[in-house]
């Protein structure tokens, strides 16, 4: 099962640090890269393509010169009601940006502006029929948003998720979904991932830009309190309840079927929602520290190699 030629023999562990809105930054796609792990952050959490630009300029510049050959991306969301997607996308080529994660969208056009200057892309799929109309499109790597994931998940287990689309896809495929251990990543590629994606578990490190009352309450919570919910984008995502509980959303009616929507007039725009209604997956009953990524890394690959001596002793004696 493929990796992109431009990430063999780059990375330290099989992992990418998901773009995440508004915790990202270049600091977090730094020391991701550093740690031998794919950093992302997304093109929107610039104001504009200027800072955009930027926070490119800002990553390339420390990662070169030296040792550090593991690739980084941007996330840019496709749909036609980001009016930056041309301008952002424009950046990505200007300056060769490795891995470009697109959202909400599969577009050719896309795919081979990236592929002529060498880019690789990659698209979130929460089902089949965007994983198709994907592949279609010719993108290099599938992300498979599973069941309780950060973020706007699906629904989907993931073992139902990788079989099917492995039934036609032979590129890169990418598992994400409450993986936040070292043997979680080896679990993902045992059922037929290539690369693993983690999103909370890099929600607390030192290096995002989470807010700390954020990286509190993921250490406080564990699955229960991560509630499914369409009413505060318009898109399926799972929250922490207790941030939705701090800005007067009864969760209780929220969750009840057939019930009206709360009210969620306070909340005039998406940005703000997301700034003080905080995302995460189910995974964050084992999260209860925020190391440096550095640190973080060395744990996940010390899980992940133990994970595999484990599996392989296993096979050794049957």
């Amino acid at each position: 099962m493929p990796l992109p030629a431009s990430f063999e023999g780059k990375l330290r562990l099989p992992a990418v640090a998901a773009p995440m809105f508004l915790v990202s930054n270049p600091a977090l796609v730094i020391e991701s890269c550093r740690s031998g792990v794919v950093g992302s952050f997304p093109a929107l959490n610039c104001r504009t393509s200027e800072g955009f630009e930027q926070w490119i300029e800002e990553i390339k510049a420390a990662l070169a010169g030296g040792d550090i050959a593991t690739p980084w991306g941007v996330n840019l969301i496709v749909h036609r009601s980001n009016p930056r997607v041309e301008a952002d996308l424009a950046l990505c080529e200007k300056h060769e940006v490795p891995l470009v994660i697109t959202s909400l969208g599969a577009v050719p056009d896309l795919v081979q502006r990236v592929h002529a200057y060498g880019g690789v892309v990659f698209h979130d799929v929460i089902n089949m029929r965007h994983a198709r109309k994907a592949a279609a499109a010719g993108v290099d790597g599938l992300i498979a948003v599973c069941a309780g994931a950060g973020g706007h998940a699906g629904t989907l287990n993931p073992l139902a998720i990788t079989q099917e689309i492995r039934s036609f896809f032979e590129g890169t495929l990418l598992l994400s979904g409450c993986i936040s251990t070292g043997g979680h990543i080896a679990a993902a590629l045992a059922m037929g991932a290539d690369l693993a994606y983690l999103g909370t578990r890099f929600i607390n490190t030192a290096e995002s830009a989470a807010p700390a009352e954020y990286k509190t309450m993921i250490e406080d919570a564990v699955a229960a309190d991560i509630v499914y919910t369409d009413a505060i984008s318009g898109v399926s995502a799972n929250f922490l309840r207790q941030s939705l509980e701090d800005n007067d959303i009864d969760v209780e009616l929220l969750q009840k079927a057939g019930a009206d929507k709360p009210d969620l007039k306070a909340i005039d725009s998406e940005v703000k929602a997301w700034k003080t209604i905080w995302s995460a997956g189910q995974g964050v009953g084992g999260i209860d520290d925020v190391p440096t990524v550095a640190e973080l890394c060395d744990r996940l690959e010390a899980e992940y190699r133990a994970a595999a001596n484990n599996v392989a002793a296993a096979l050794g004696s049957g």
